[in-house]
Protein backbone atom coordinates (compact mmCIF):
# COMPACT_ATOMS: atom_id res chain seq x y z
CA UNK A 1 0.00 0.00 0.00
CA UNK A 2 3.07 2.66 0.59
CA UNK A 3 5.68 1.34 -1.51
CA UNK A 4 8.57 4.14 -0.21
CA UNK A 5 8.01 2.78 3.41
CA UNK A 6 11.41 -0.05 3.92
CA UNK A 7 14.32 -0.53 5.04
CA UNK A 8 15.73 2.49 3.72
CA UNK A 9 15.25 6.31 3.11
CA UNK A 10 12.59 6.86 0.76
CA UNK A 11 10.77 10.31 0.54
CA UNK A 12 6.98 11.71 0.47
CA UNK A 13 5.66 14.92 -0.99
CA UNK A 14 3.79 17.02 2.25
CA UNK A 15 0.38 15.86 0.86
CA UNK A 16 1.00 12.23 0.72
CA UNK A 17 2.07 12.91 4.06
CA UNK A 18 -0.78 14.66 4.86
CA UNK A 19 -2.89 12.22 3.51
CA UNK A 20 -0.73 8.64 4.86
CA UNK A 21 -1.09 10.68 9.02
CA UNK A 22 -4.72 11.59 8.20
CA UNK A 23 -5.43 8.28 7.56
CA UNK A 24 -3.60 6.71 10.26
CA UNK A 25 -0.69 4.74 7.98
CA UNK A 26 1.93 6.40 9.88
CA UNK A 27 3.00 8.54 12.50
CA UNK A 28 4.32 11.94 12.02
CA UNK A 29 7.44 12.91 13.95
CA UNK A 30 8.84 16.52 13.75
CA UNK A 31 12.87 15.95 14.64
CA UNK A 32 12.92 19.88 14.86
CA UNK A 33 14.51 21.16 18.08
CA UNK A 34 12.06 22.81 20.56
CA UNK A 35 12.17 26.38 19.62
CA UNK A 36 11.50 25.35 16.01
CA UNK A 37 8.42 23.40 17.31
CA UNK A 38 7.37 25.98 19.39
CA UNK A 39 6.87 28.33 16.78
CA UNK A 40 4.99 25.69 14.73
CA UNK A 41 4.31 22.42 13.49
CA UNK A 42 1.91 20.09 11.65
CA UNK A 43 -0.73 18.96 13.58
CA UNK A 44 -1.09 15.72 15.16
CA UNK A 45 2.85 15.15 14.78
CA UNK A 46 4.73 13.86 17.44
CA UNK A 47 8.09 15.93 18.24
CA UNK A 48 11.36 13.96 18.58
CA UNK A 49 14.16 16.20 18.37
CA UNK A 50 17.03 14.43 16.35
CA UNK A 51 19.59 15.06 18.93
CA UNK A 52 17.44 13.02 21.15
CA UNK A 53 17.53 10.80 18.43
CA UNK A 54 21.07 10.68 17.88
CA UNK A 55 21.38 10.54 21.67
CA UNK A 56 20.01 7.13 22.19
CA UNK A 57 16.52 8.22 23.59
CA UNK A 58 13.56 5.66 23.14
CA UNK A 59 11.14 6.12 20.38
CA UNK A 60 7.54 7.15 21.80
CA UNK A 61 4.89 4.07 22.16
CA UNK A 62 3.01 5.72 19.19
CA UNK A 63 5.56 5.25 16.99
CA UNK A 64 6.96 1.52 18.06
CA UNK A 65 5.03 -0.36 15.72
CA UNK A 66 3.56 2.29 13.42
CA UNK A 67 5.73 2.84 9.68
CA UNK A 68 6.68 6.64 10.55
CA UNK A 69 6.95 10.15 8.74
CA UNK A 70 10.06 12.34 9.74
CA UNK A 71 10.20 15.98 8.87
CA UNK A 72 11.90 18.54 9.70
CA UNK A 73 12.64 22.49 8.86
CA UNK A 74 13.89 21.64 5.16
CA UNK A 75 14.85 18.07 4.73
CA UNK A 76 18.18 17.52 5.85
CA UNK A 77 17.51 16.42 9.34
CA UNK A 78 14.76 14.37 8.56
CA UNK A 79 16.73 12.37 6.14
CA UNK A 80 19.39 11.56 8.74
CA UNK A 81 16.82 10.60 10.90
CA UNK A 82 15.00 8.10 8.80
CA UNK A 83 18.70 6.41 8.48
CA UNK A 84 19.06 6.48 12.06
CA UNK A 85 15.24 5.38 12.37
CA UNK A 86 15.72 2.71 9.70
CA UNK A 87 18.85 0.98 11.32
CA UNK A 88 16.93 0.33 14.63
CA UNK A 89 14.49 -1.39 12.27
CA UNK A 90 11.88 1.40 11.98
CA UNK A 91 10.22 1.37 8.93
CA UNK A 92 10.55 5.47 7.82
CA UNK A 93 10.30 8.26 5.51
CA UNK A 94 10.31 11.80 5.24
CA UNK A 95 9.08 14.64 3.72
CA UNK A 96 11.07 16.52 1.11
CA UNK A 97 11.08 19.70 1.77
CA UNK A 98 10.11 19.71 4.97
CA UNK A 99 8.29 22.48 7.18
CA UNK A 100 8.69 24.94 4.32
CA UNK A 101 7.09 22.91 1.67
CA UNK A 102 4.16 21.85 4.23
CA UNK A 103 3.39 25.38 5.03
CA UNK A 104 3.77 26.37 1.25
CA UNK A 105 1.45 23.84 0.68
CA UNK A 106 -0.87 25.53 2.87
CA UNK A 107 -1.31 21.86 4.90
CA UNK A 108 -1.88 22.82 8.65
CA UNK A 109 -0.06 24.05 11.40
CA UNK A 110 -0.51 24.46 14.46
CA UNK A 111 1.79 27.27 17.38
CA UNK A 112 1.58 28.39 20.75
CA UNK A 113 -1.94 27.96 22.52
CA UNK A 114 -3.10 26.01 19.25
CA UNK A 115 -2.67 29.23 17.19
CA UNK A 116 -1.97 29.16 13.29
CA UNK A 117 1.70 28.72 14.07
CA UNK A 118 4.59 29.65 11.83
CA UNK A 119 7.57 27.63 10.55
CA UNK A 120 10.52 28.25 12.06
Amino acid sequence: MFPLFRSGPGRLTPRQAHQQTGAQAAVLVDVRETPEWDAGHAVGALHLPLSRLEAGAPLPAAVRDTPVIAICRSGHRSLRAVRLLARRGVRATDVAGGMTAWARDGLPVTGPGGSGGATA
